[in-house]
């Protein structure tokens, strides 16, 4: 793990196309402006982490459950 230290309004850079800026350090909080790309996708950590578990549910679907739920559908 890269550890950097910033100060409120410095940035750091990821690639040429993401730039991240500290925008304000309150407390024990600090809050993050970042610049990317329409097609980046960013998550929290923790719904990150919810989406992905959910994917992994999701995949173990049985066939028969599958073909029920896509009969519902019609």
């Amino acid at each position: 793990m890269l550890v950097l230290t910033r100060k409120s309004d410095e940035s750091i850079r990821l690639g040429e196309d993401i730039k991240i800026t500290v925008l304000e350090i309150r407390g024990n909080q600090v809050k993050l402006g970042i610049d990317a790309p329409s097609g980046v996708m960013i998550y929290r950590e923790e719904l990150y982490e919810r989406i992905r578990s959910e994917n992994i549910s999701a995949s173990r679907v049985s066939l028969e459950d599958f073909l029920k739920i896509k009969e519902g559908l019609k």
